[in-house]
Protein backbone atom coordinates (compact mmCIF):
# COMPACT_ATOMS: atom_id res chain seq x y z
CA UNK A 1 0.00 0.00 0.00
CA UNK A 2 1.21 3.11 -0.85
CA UNK A 3 1.22 5.73 1.66
CA UNK A 4 1.19 9.62 0.71
CA UNK A 5 1.86 12.69 2.06
CA UNK A 6 0.65 15.66 4.14
CA UNK A 7 0.66 17.51 0.94
CA UNK A 8 -1.03 14.70 -1.16
CA UNK A 9 -3.57 14.70 1.16
CA UNK A 10 -4.19 17.94 1.65
CA UNK A 11 -4.67 18.88 -2.18
CA UNK A 12 -6.94 15.16 -2.29
CA UNK A 13 -9.07 16.85 0.70
CA UNK A 14 -9.28 20.55 -1.24
CA UNK A 15 -10.47 18.20 -4.29
CA UNK A 16 -12.77 16.20 -2.62
CA UNK A 17 -15.01 19.97 -2.08
CA UNK A 18 -14.53 21.17 -5.58
CA UNK A 19 -17.89 22.26 -6.85
CA UNK A 20 -16.72 21.85 -10.51
CA UNK A 21 -16.23 17.73 -10.08
CA UNK A 22 -19.27 16.15 -10.88
CA UNK A 23 -19.65 13.95 -7.95
CA UNK A 24 -19.27 16.65 -5.78
CA UNK A 25 -21.48 16.92 -2.53
CA UNK A 26 -21.23 20.33 -2.86
CA UNK A 27 -23.17 20.43 -5.93
CA UNK A 28 -26.38 19.72 -3.65
CA UNK A 29 -26.09 22.04 -1.59
CA UNK A 30 -25.42 25.02 -4.07
CA UNK A 31 -28.35 23.16 -5.98
CA UNK A 32 -31.03 23.97 -2.88
CA UNK A 33 -29.13 27.18 -2.17
CA UNK A 34 -29.79 28.45 -5.87
CA UNK A 35 -33.80 27.40 -5.15
CA UNK A 36 -35.83 30.80 -5.20
CA UNK A 37 -38.12 29.91 -2.58
CA UNK A 38 -34.69 29.23 -0.25
CA UNK A 39 -33.67 32.30 -0.67
CA UNK A 40 -37.21 34.00 0.13
CA UNK A 41 -37.24 31.80 3.47
CA UNK A 42 -34.20 32.37 4.54
CA UNK A 43 -34.58 36.15 4.30
CA UNK A 44 -37.80 36.09 5.54
CA UNK A 45 -36.75 34.27 8.62
CA UNK A 46 -33.66 36.74 9.09
CA UNK A 47 -36.06 38.87 11.20
CA UNK A 48 -36.26 35.79 14.06
CA UNK A 49 -39.05 32.39 14.16
CA UNK A 50 -42.33 32.69 12.79
CA UNK A 51 -44.75 29.95 12.24
CA UNK A 52 -45.83 28.52 9.11
CA UNK A 53 -48.71 30.51 8.65
CA UNK A 54 -46.43 33.16 8.67
CA UNK A 55 -44.13 32.14 6.53
CA UNK A 56 -46.56 31.40 3.72
CA UNK A 57 -48.44 34.84 3.91
CA UNK A 58 -45.19 36.29 3.70
CA UNK A 59 -43.61 34.57 0.74
CA UNK A 60 -46.79 35.24 -2.04
CA UNK A 61 -47.49 32.62 -4.85
CA UNK A 62 -44.97 29.78 -2.47
CA UNK A 63 -47.86 26.44 -2.54
CA UNK A 64 -48.66 24.42 0.92
CA UNK A 65 -46.02 21.48 -0.59
CA UNK A 66 -43.19 24.00 -1.99
CA UNK A 67 -43.31 25.47 1.49
CA UNK A 68 -42.71 22.08 3.41
CA UNK A 69 -40.57 20.88 1.02
CA UNK A 70 -38.63 23.89 1.19
CA UNK A 71 -38.31 23.56 4.94
CA UNK A 72 -37.66 19.99 5.22
CA UNK A 73 -35.00 20.63 2.82
CA UNK A 74 -33.52 23.38 5.46
CA UNK A 75 -33.82 22.02 8.09
CA UNK A 76 -32.20 18.62 7.16
CA UNK A 77 -29.24 20.84 6.06
CA UNK A 78 -28.50 22.34 8.82
CA UNK A 79 -29.98 25.95 7.72
CA UNK A 80 -33.17 26.32 9.79
CA UNK A 81 -34.62 24.98 13.08
CA UNK A 82 -38.34 23.41 14.05
CA UNK A 83 -39.73 24.09 17.19
CA UNK A 84 -43.20 22.17 17.97
CA UNK A 85 -44.81 23.61 20.84
CA UNK A 86 -47.73 21.50 22.39
CA UNK A 87 -50.33 23.85 22.52
CA UNK A 88 -53.87 23.16 21.58
CA UNK A 89 -53.81 24.23 18.45
CA UNK A 90 -50.14 22.29 18.58
CA UNK A 91 -47.56 25.88 17.59
CA UNK A 92 -44.78 25.71 15.57
CA UNK A 93 -41.83 27.54 14.89
CA UNK A 94 -38.82 27.92 12.20
CA UNK A 95 -36.10 29.64 13.09
CA UNK A 96 -32.61 30.35 11.57
CA UNK A 97 -29.61 28.13 13.17
CA UNK A 98 -26.21 29.75 12.89
CA UNK A 99 -24.95 28.13 10.09
CA UNK A 100 -28.47 29.47 7.99
CA UNK A 101 -27.78 33.09 9.93
CA UNK A 102 -23.97 33.18 8.38
CA UNK A 103 -26.09 32.86 4.49
CA UNK A 104 -28.06 36.11 5.70
CA UNK A 105 -25.47 38.58 4.13
CA UNK A 106 -25.30 36.61 0.74
CA UNK A 107 -28.92 35.74 0.35
CA UNK A 108 -30.16 39.20 1.14
CA UNK A 109 -27.30 40.77 -1.18
CA UNK A 110 -28.82 38.31 -3.81
CA UNK A 111 -32.80 39.89 -3.38
CA UNK A 112 -31.44 43.35 -2.84
CA UNK A 113 -29.41 42.80 -6.20
CA UNK A 114 -32.68 41.14 -8.17
CA UNK A 115 -35.06 43.81 -6.67
CA UNK A 116 -32.43 46.51 -7.89
CA UNK A 117 -31.45 45.33 -11.40
CA UNK A 118 -35.04 43.49 -12.26
CA UNK A 119 -35.77 46.85 -14.43
CA UNK A 120 -32.17 46.42 -16.85
CA UNK A 121 -32.83 42.28 -16.55
CA UNK A 122 -36.04 42.91 -18.66
CA UNK A 123 -34.82 45.26 -20.81
CA UNK A 124 -32.37 42.85 -22.20
CA UNK A 125 -34.60 39.93 -22.38
CA UNK A 126 -36.59 42.48 -24.52
CA UNK A 127 -33.80 43.12 -26.76
CA UNK A 128 -32.55 39.50 -26.65
CA UNK A 129 -36.25 38.26 -27.66
CA UNK A 130 -36.70 41.19 -30.48
CA UNK A 131 -33.51 40.06 -32.57
CA UNK A 132 -33.88 37.24 -34.91
CA UNK A 133 -32.46 33.86 -33.89
CA UNK A 134 -28.92 33.13 -35.35
CA UNK A 135 -30.07 29.54 -35.55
Amino acid sequence: MATTTAAERRVEAKQAFDAYIAECPSRKLLDRLSDKWVTLLLNALSGGPLRYSDLARIIAGVSQKMLTQTLRGLERDGLVTRTVTPSVPVRVDYELTPLGESLLPLMAAIKSWAETNIGDVEAARERYDATPSSV
